[in-house]
């Protein structure tokens, strides 16, 4: 028996490179969970492969702007000349529904909604070693040694951050980092915070 009915926000999160949609895509491949992805906005280009409304939705930097003065996120930061942000409505429209609502965003989003939703799980996904995360980064293939650089520099400033976290999670091995998402997951919804009203309301049934 679920105790908790109630929809739990997850954010994964960490420097650029480290894995984040890796082990996001592992963690729902596999069974026994009941995940939905919150699909982030962005102003950048699509990557090869990339299909708007899956991996992400593209939008100009003109829509972005507009929803910023509408309050439309749950968070938003600019990096490289690109905005990336998280729709509120998306999201709450699925927390209503007890959906475990998965955010994999910027460590600079993520401490946005750890102000905003106290009881948000939160895990910072680090790599083994800051060389694991550069090798990363130059695999993708997607950006200049310039662009590659400020993501290390930016990196550098993150990484002291994940003691704001709940949760450090190390991406060694994708499956293995899943594998504890998952466990974490699970947990959360077991703490009694979150469950006792609904095993109070048990223990009252004749």
């Amino acid at each position: 028996m679920k105790l908790n009915e109630r929809g739990l926000l997850v954010v994964l999160s960490g420097p650029s490179g480290v894995g984040k949609g890796t082990v996001r895509k592992a963690l729902f491949e596999m069974e026994g969970h009941d995940l939905v992805y919150s699909i982030s906005m962005t102003t950048r280009p699509p990557r090869e492969g990339e299909v708007d409304g899956e991996d992400y939705y593209f939008v100009s930097k003109e829509e972005f702007e507009r929803r910023i003065r509408e309050e439309m996120f749950i968070e938003y930061a600019e990096f490289v000349g690109h905005y990336y942000g998280t729709p509120k409505d998306k999201v709450d429209e699925q927390l209503k529904l007890g959906k475990e609502v998965v955010l994999e965003i910027e460590v600079q989003g993520a401490l946005q909604v750890r102000k905003k939703a106290k009881d948000a799980v939160f895990v910072f996904i680090a790599p083994p070693n800051k060389e694991a995360l550069y090798r990363r980064l130059l695999r993708r293939g997607t950006e200049d040694p310039e662009t590659i650089q400020k993501r290390m520099e930016k990196a550098e400033r993150e990484f002291p951050l994940a003691h704001k976290y709940d949760y450090i999670v190390v991406n060694d091995e994708v499956t293995n980092a899943a594998d504890r998402i998952l466990a974490i997951i699970r947990a959360e919804h077991a703490k009694t915070e979150r469950s006792i009203y609904k095993y109070n309301q048990m223990l009252e049934v004749k």
